[in-house]
């Protein structure tokens, strides 16, 4: 089971990872895109499914969004409502900024440890207003749910600029938090960096390193890589010039996904550094998703 691996600070844990439909969707046409995903996801080799609770990050940079923001269907609902023919574990995002003490509370009542995990996800940025930080989210999660297992984010390319990164994670770490999910990764070597300063940080002060899940994120067009770059995922700039003159963008991210995984993993196992995967599906079309599974069988195989 995925608490057990967590638990046991196993490297080899794969998620999948996808948004709920948007607010608005008619009762039917979300039942269609449920059933795909549940006929497509079922049969999967995977340890879990991360659902992902989507905020507006408009206040984290000054650049125009290239898709516009849409507010998605209550990650939870979805989950429970939609998706309870896939039995496996699910990591429950919460992006804790936009919640209610009380509406947080009830989530953390109704979830029973063994099914359900959460990652709490604060503001993206200073200027983004909240109703609750993450220390007192952190602290009501304690109150409320001990058993239940709590994530947390990191993002890798944030330690190329800040070098601090692994600090985040040890703080989070004695917050409560048991394992973590990085944003989606095309520079190998910031995961690198980042692995390298928690390897050591955890070394010299003993402390106990818990799994890092690396997302992979398929590619499928030009407008999709600017939407990344948007989200502040740090692509090379040879990597992004091979993406945008291939002849396939799409496939040329997915073997690129790949190897990067193969660096991580080769990277981590030499040090013993507990890492997992998380392959994410966040666009629409059919063709990504595809991918996002072909990926996701590729990873497995490794």
């Amino acid at each position: 089971m995925l608490l057990d691996k967590i638990k046991a600070r196993e490297s080899g844990i794969i998620l999948y990872g996808l948004v709920p439909p948007k607010k608005g969707t008619e009762s039917e046409k979300v039942t269609e895109i449920a059933s795909r995903q549940v006929a497509r996801l079922q049969d999967q080799p995977i340890d879990g499914l991360i659902v992902y609770d989507i905020q507006d990050e408009a206040t984290r940079t000054s650049e125009e969004r290239p898709f516009p923001f849409m507010e998605t269907l209550d990650g939870v609902e979805y989950s429970r409502d939609y998706l309870a023919d896939i039995k496996l574990p699910r990591v429950i995002y919460r992006s804790v900024g936009k919640y209610s003490e009380a509406s947080l509370s009830r989530f953390l009542e109704d979830s029973h440890p063994a099914d359900e995990l959460s990652v709490f996800v604060g503001a993206s940025s200073a200027d983004q207003s909240v109703t609750m930080p993450m220390s007192e989210a952190y602290a009501l999660k304690k109150r409320v749910n001990k058993d239940m297992l709590l994530g947390g984010v990191t993002i890798p390319e944030r330690h190329l600029v800040k070098g601090d990164e692994h600090l985040r994670v040890f703080r989070k770490i004695e917050a409560g938090c048991s394992f973590f999910v990085s944003q989606g990764v095309y520079d190998v070597h910031a995961s690198k960096d980042f692995l390298s300063d928690y390897y050591y940080y955890g070394k010299k002060h003993g402390i106990p390193l818990v799994p890092i899940i690396f997302t992979l994120t398929p590619c499928g067009s030009q407008k999709t890589l600017q939407f990344m770059k948007w989200l502040g995922i740090n692509i090379p700039r040879w990597l992004e010039n091979d993406l945008i003159h291939s002849d396939d963008i799409l496939q040329q991210s997915v073997d690129y996904s790949e190897q990067s995984w193969r660096e991580l993993k080769e990277f981590a196992d030499e040090k013993g550094i507990p890492i997992g995967c998380n392959i994410e599906s966040v666009a629409v079309r059919k063709v990504e998703v595809d991918a996002s599974i072909e990926l996701l069988n590729r990873i497995k195989a490794i």
